[in-house]
């Protein structure tokens, strides 16, 4: 007989984050996915109803089960990052409810840098405002394969068909000049459940998925193993002892793709070539390894690597540059300005660098390009060409999120001051559809 245990190991994984502005209703809208999914327990819906009751809330305020601080449940707003894991029969998930508001916009990079879905909230009788733009450009930026589009309150707005077309088509053709690949639009009441976990008798003009059949069935492909193959060395091992007296060792976590041993490699940034004679797994030698497999590679020669180099296939490496074109979501308080000396992150590699230009900031309106801002101040997209002291071995975004990333960092503080994404900033219109016809394209 299967367990339960065994059948959640045999579903797949579903990332997504969900964004939309100040009292869209992001928060009921998880709140209700949790609670209609029967995905909490009940001493937590006790001390949510407890909650709403002292507030003279004659029904449990669901906001709560995801905004757990306390100035959040005071202004009712999100404003950290939360994360759930929830599961169905179909499919396990991992959920970062990202905060709506301006202000904390920067979150919402760190919590869809890694998803492969974002569900961006509207409020029906508001419809597509900036931020709602600002949202739709961050997923668009960060390579997100797949975008639902929320309409909420949809009971507010009698359950107007006109209403949600309206919204649908305007957020649609702005996400597709974004290069977005999918968008999904669902009318939606978080707070009455409608079309949130079931259909919605209010509105049998909508024939789609309810929100929840669209995150259980919506193809997910994040094969690391298509990918180009990328090992940043983390730690050397060098026991020197005498059980090991020559064992020499190069760990780490396999970023995406596979090795193999007998495989020719390359050490980057030197350049040097040498061939894989061992790969150690959890103590066990074994001939092949893929991603996101923690390993220490042995390699036949003797070559100078450190923590921050980069092993790659000899025929497939990716370029060595220290001149860097980038697009940035600045996410530090303090502004990013042109000649500002900060440190640059890249995988496990980290090098001084200088901001040799900012050529332009993106206006989210229209999206057309600002030229020469001089600086980029908290929340702002914008072009940045940086200059490191050392090469980087660095992939375009587009080819791969986790070795076409970086980090700019004050030096200072190690305070993070911008986001970087390697590479062109959208992904163009044609791009965009041959991604969506070819999941597998895609790296996570």
């Amino acid at each position: 007989m299967t367990t339960t245990a065994e059948q959640l190991s045999a579903t797949t994984l579903l990332r997504f984050a969900t964004a939309g502005s100040v009292d869209d209703g992001k928060s009921t809208l998880v709140g209700r996915l949790l609670h209609d999914s029967k995905s909490i327990l009940t001493d937590q819906l006790e001390a949510v109803e407890q909650v709403s009751l002292s507030r003279g809330q004659e029904a449990p305020d669901l906001a709560l089960l995801t905004d757990g601080l306390r100035a959040e449940r005071e202004q009712g707003i999100t404003i950290d990052v939360a994360y759930r894991y929830f599961a169905t029969t179909r499919r396990r998930f991992i959920l970062a409810d990202t905060p709506g508001h301006v202000q904390y916009t920067r979150n919402m990079v760190t919590g869809a840098s890694t998803a492969e879905l974002a569900v961006v909230l509207v409020d029906a009788r508001n419809g597509v405002v900036e931020q709602t733009r600002r949202h739709a450009a961050v997923a668009a930026l960060l390579r997100v394969p797949h975008v639902v589009l929320a309409v909420n309150k949809m009971d507010l707005v009698d359950y107007a068909e006109p209403v949600f077309a309206a919204i649908a088509e305007e957020f649609t053709a702005y996400a597709a000049s974004l290069g977005v690949p999918e968008i999904t639009a669902i009318p939606i009441s978080a707070l009455a459940g409608d079309n949130v976990v079931e259909p919605s008798a209010h509105m049998d003009w909508y024939g789609g998925p309810t929100v929840l059949e669209h995150l259980e069935t919506v193809p997910v492909s994040h094969d690391l193993t298509a990918c180009h193959a990328r090992f940043p060395v983390q730690y050397v091992i060098r026991p020197q002892t005498a059980e090991h007296p020559d064992y020499r060792g190069y760990a780490g976590q396999i970023a995406a793709g596979v090795f193999r041993v007998g495989e020719a490699v390359s050490v980057l940034p030197s350049g040097r070539t040498t061939t894989i004679t061992g790969i150690d797994a959890l103590g066990e030698s074994v001939d092949i390894a893929w991603a996101p497999q923690s390993v220490t590679l042995r390699l036949a020669d003797d070559i100078d690597i450190s923590r921050g180099d980069l092993i790659a296939p000899a025929a497939d490496v990716p370029p060595v540059t220290q001149d860097i074109e980038a697009t940035v979501c600045h996410v530090a308080d303090q502004p990013l300005s042109v000649g500002q000396r900060v440190l640059l992150k890249h995988t496990t590699r980290t090098v001084k660098a200088i901001v040799k230009d900012i050529p332009s900031r993106l206006t989210l309106d229209d999206l057309s390009q600002h030229p020469a801002p001089g600086q980029l101040v908290a929340n702002d997209i914008g072009r940045v060409v940086v200059r490191t002291a050392e090469p980087l071995a660095l992939d375009a975004y587009e080819d791969s999120r986790r070795t076409g990333s970086f980090l700019l960092i004050d030096p200072a503080d190690g305070t993070t001051l911008s986001a970087g994404m390697a590479g062109a900033a959208f992904a163009s219109v044609a791009e965009a559809v041959a991604q969506a016809d070819d999941d597998a394209e895609w790296d996570f």
